[in-house]
């Protein structure tokens, strides 16, 4: 900020298992979405280390982190972040045809993942059709939608995921986040101000000033 250095972390050193369900709590402020942009491979850190599946991602260039963000990572955000000229097919598609799989293996893929979300009859629809609840349903099944074998170490960075969404609307998608993320083989980290979203963590990481109070 200006003349001011603001130390947005300091001294945060967590280590995540494979397939766990991962919350951060803490008021604004206080590092919780610079820490995931970390973890997802859009910030560098200044000092310390990011290690992806036990390789060093810290000093990667920029063609190695897109790699690693196409095949490793994926966002689930608040505003759900569909492209509205796309119907909720053609959105969990996407990375499947950036990341160059074969059309029979991405309809597989992308119908099945529909299906596990509950969107199979409104495949068609773009996200202007659909309720919140449904946009964040095709949002979820979007980060899933990873190239064959890369499934299973698919880390789902979610921002607030039910912020904008209704307690009831909220809890289902929150559901089915957990679910099909860890039944997928995934690993789940969750920014939430929610405890009831907390509960539903295999472990939740306290933030406060940049630093994690419960290690």
């Amino acid at each position: 900020m200006g003349e001011i250095e603001v130390h947005a972390l300091r001294g945060v050193s967590l280590e995540i298992k494979r397939g766990s369900a991962i919350g951060i709590m803490g008021p604004s402020g206080s590092g919780k979405t610079t820490l995931l942009n970390l973890i997802g491979a859009l910030d560098r850190p200044t000092h310390g280390r990011v290690v992806l599946d036990g390789v060093d991602i810290t000093n990667m260039d920029e063609g190695e982190l897109t790699r690693v963000r196409r095949n490793k990572i994926s966002y689930v955000f608040q505003f759900f972040n569909l492209l509205p000229v796309l119907s909720a097919y053609e959105n969990v598609e996407l990375p499947l045809l950036i990341g160059g799989v074969a059309e029979d293996e991405r309809k597989d893929r992308v119908d099945h993942l529909l299906s596990l979300v509950g969107l199979t009859e409104r495949a068609e629809h773009r996200p202007d059709e659909l309720s919140g609840g449904e946009q964040q349903r095709v949002a979820i099944a979007r980060a899933l939608a990873k190239p064959p074998g890369t499934t299973s170490s698919v880390i789902v960075l979610a921002d607030e995921p039910t912020g904008d969404l209704d307690y009831n609307t909220g809890k289902e998608i929150l559901d089915i986040l957990v679910s099909l993320t860890k039944g997928e083989g995934g690993t789940l980290i969750t920014v939430t101000h929610d405890p009831e979203v907390g509960e539903k963590m295999d472990h939740v990481y306290r933030m406060r000033d940049g630093m994690i109070e419960n290690p």
